[in-house]
């Protein structure tokens, strides 16, 4: 069974998927996500993490750090 953004069930057949976007696209069914339990907060927190730390690192540290993350893809 196919699987929304956010692990809601969604029609396995072509069709029914169609007919389901129909009634979304009218308002004639919601597609309401469901919520995660997070904080919104802290995911916006979380999502400006990797970019922050990313501005202080030096070239040769972000460097050092790629070909690490590759020798480690590449030895399985």
């Amino acid at each position: 069974m196919p699987k929304g953004p956010k692990g809601q069930k969604r029609p396995a057949d072509a069709i029914g998927l169609a007919v389901m976007i129909g009634k979304i696209a009218t308002g004639e069914i919601g597609d309401e996500t469901p919520d995660d339990g997070k904080d919104p907060a802290a995911k916006a927190l979380g999502a400006k993490g990797g970019k922050a730390r990313a501005a202080n690192l030096t070239p040769g540290q972000r460097s050092e750090i790629a070909k690490n993350a590759a020798e480690k893809r590449w030895r399985k």
